[in-house]
């Protein structure tokens, strides 16, 4: 019964939209993968793909340098576990980036979410500074200790996710991080205690476009309950 309830949902979504945005005839440019520059792919998907979010991520180093680098190829995956990705590719010329070469060795790492007040910090952050320097030094960040990991947070970021590595993806030219988030920091005055819900305007994310371009939250909209909105409340998700 409830099968044939979701189906019914899925094909009455699937006509509105299909009357109301569908244009007939409508031309597209085809790109096949496979015969692609790697550089044209990265420019096709990190120009289309976006916004997307940036996870500022430190690490430690084998002397205990504290390493800090964004990255834009990352997302949440999932609540049960709580579980993170980030994509780090090579350096320039082809060798391992610190981050990946720290989170493979120690297996821990902190992920920090991006905002307005410390957007210019991150950037400068993307930089090839040599294995003996900090980032976190080099653009005035301050550091605290984790409370489950060695790595330290940056108290600038307004979120904060201490992770265990779950499991490494070697992709040849980068590796997929999986992490496990053990603790959350956030900013005070970001999230409402009883509702756990964010404050309007209380947290300004930006997101990663392409080069050097960036965007912030824009207007955000709400659409009528249906059927997935009324579930995820009865499971206390919305």
């Amino acid at each position: 019964m409830a099968f044939r309830r979701w189906n019914a949902l899925r094909f009455s979504i699937l006509r509105y939209y299909g009357a109301h945005l569908v244009q007939p005839g409508r031309s597209s440019t085809q790109f096949g993968f496979g015969k692609l520059a790697r550089a044209d792919r990265y420019k096709l998907l990190v120009a289309l793909v976006v916004p997307r979010p940036i996870a500022l991520v430190t690490t430690l180093g084998p002397k205990g340098i504290v390493n800090a680098a964004p990255f834009s190829f990352f997302n949440v995956l999932g609540d049960d576990p709580p579980i993170v990705i980030v994509s780090v590719d090579l350096t320039s010329t082809g060798s391992i980036k610190d981050t990946a070469r720290n989170i493979a060795a120690n297996k821990e790492f902190v992920c920090h979410i991006v905002d307005e007040p410390i957007a210019e910090q991150m950037h400068g952050c993307a930089v090839e500074a040599p294995d003996d320097v900090s980032e976190v030094d080099l653009v005035g960040f301050t550091t605290a200790p984790s409370m489950q990991i060695k790595p330290p947070r940056i108290v600038e970021a307004p979120v904060a996710m201490e992770c265990v590595l779950h499991s490494n993806v070697d992709m040849g030219t980068r590796n997929l991080f999986i992490g496990r988030i053990l603790q959350l920091h956030v900013r005070d005055g970001i999230i409402e205690p009883q509702t756990l819900r964010r404050h309007d305007g209380a947290f300004k994310p930006i997101g990663r476009l392409y080069a050097n371009r960036y965007c912030k939250l824009g207007e955000e909209i709400a659409f009528d309950s249906n059927q997935y909105v009324e579930a995820m409340k009865r499971m206390g998700k919305a």
